[in-house]
C-alpha cells in the first residue's frame, strides 16, 4: 500500500506532503485565505491524471519503437455542485515522427492509465479517527 501524509499547521491553508522520500507544499490561493504557496488539492489531482496520461503514452511509446519526441497532456477540470458531478478535460499534443495510426493508439492509450482508470471507476475511501 502507497502511504502519502499531509500536515497542516497553523499557517492558513499552507499542507505539507510526504509522499515516499518527497516533501511538497499544497496550499489553497490568496482569494480563499491561503498563500499561494503551492498547488492546490485540484491542482495536484489535475497534474496526476496529466502526468500519468504522459508517462503511459511514453512507455507505450518506447515499447513500441516510435518516434515520440514529446508529449504534452494539459488537463482542465471544472466542478459542477448542482449535479455532483467534477468534469475533466484533457488536450493532448504529440511532437514526432508519427502517423495517424500510431497517434490514435497513443491517444487511446493515455485513457488506460492508472489515474484515469481510478478516476473513471468506483472509488472507495476509508477513514479512521486516531
Amino acid at each position: 500500500m502507497l502511504k502519502t501524509i499531509a500536515v497542516s499547521k497553523q499557517e492558513n491553508y499552507r499542507t505539507e506532503i510526504r509522499a515516499n522520500a518527497h516533501h511538497f507544499i499544497v496550499d489553497e490561493p490568496i482569494s480563499v485565505g491561503g498563500k499561494d504557496l503551492g498547488p492546490t488539492p485540484g491542482e495536484l489531482v489535475a497534474a496526476a491524471l496529466a502526468s500519468c496520461s504522459s508517462i503511459t503514452m511514453k512507455m507505450y511509446a518506447d515499447r513500441k519503437g516510435w518516434e515520440l519526441e514529446e508529449v504534452e497532456v494539459e488537463v482542465d477540470y471544472e466542478t459542477d455542485a448542482q449535479k455532483k458531478l467534477t468534469r475533466f478535460t484533457k488536450n493532448i499534443r504529440f511532437q514526432g515522427n508519427l502517423d495517424a495510426t500510431q497517434r490514435e493508439k497513443l491517444y487511446e492509450i493515455a485513457a488506460k492509465c492508472p489515474i484515469h482508470r481510478l478516476l473513471m471507476g468506483q472509488v472507495e475511501v476509508n477513514s479512521k479517527l486516531l
